[in-house]
């Protein structure tokens, strides 16, 4: 690979850095071809690009990139695939459900709205992140529970009251 196409692949790299807030980093090595098929072809349902890249490459596109992603970088050592995903947990879900049948792919790291995870002994920490859409969802239904108690009091204590008076009225 030439020095104008290593420049090339750190500028495509570092764009999908860039634009992409969710990024696992995981290692395949090991699997057979009929595995990395069933393992891409999760991917592609799941809608998470996975992508094989070079370490150094990828280290260079993360020193260039404006995030800052702490020891991420440490973590690039053998085979490394790439997944990124719109929703947080998606690619652990995915790691986890894949790990049913094989012992691999195994979780280098993660970087997830600006936190990041080292080590495999955190895939189940990430599995159980919530994505926006469900903390939105938690927060609405926190702030109506509160009226609809009070709503049903009201309902019964009014029920009570008049069962009260009827009974009151029949002596």
């Amino acid at each position: 690979m030439t020095r104008e196409e290593k420049a090339v692949v750190i500028e495509d790299l570092t764009a999908q850095l860039a634009e992409n807030a969710t990024i696992y980093l995981a290692d395949i090595s090991g699997l057979d071809a009929v595995s990395t098929s069933d393992l891409r072809r999760a991917c592609f349902k799941a809608n998470i690009k996975l992508a094989v890249v070079k370490n150094t490459l990828l280290a260079k596109a993360m020193e260039a990139s404006d995030k800052e992603y702490g020891e991420l970088p440490d973590v690039l050592k053998g085979n490394t695939a790439m997944m990124f995903s719109e929703v947080g947990n998606a690619p652990a879900k995915l790691i986890k459900n894949f790990r049913k049948k094989s012992d691999k792919p195994i979780l280098k790291g993660a970087y997830i709205e600006e936190a990041v995870y080292i080590g495999d002994d955190n895939l189940e920490t990430l599995v159980n992140i919530k994505s926006k859409e469900e903390l939105i969802g938690d927060v609405i239904g926190l702030l109506q529970s509160p009226a609809k108690n009070v709503i049903s009091g009201l309902k019964s204590g009014g029920g009570k009251l008049a069962g009260i008076l009827k009974t009151l009225s029949e002596k």
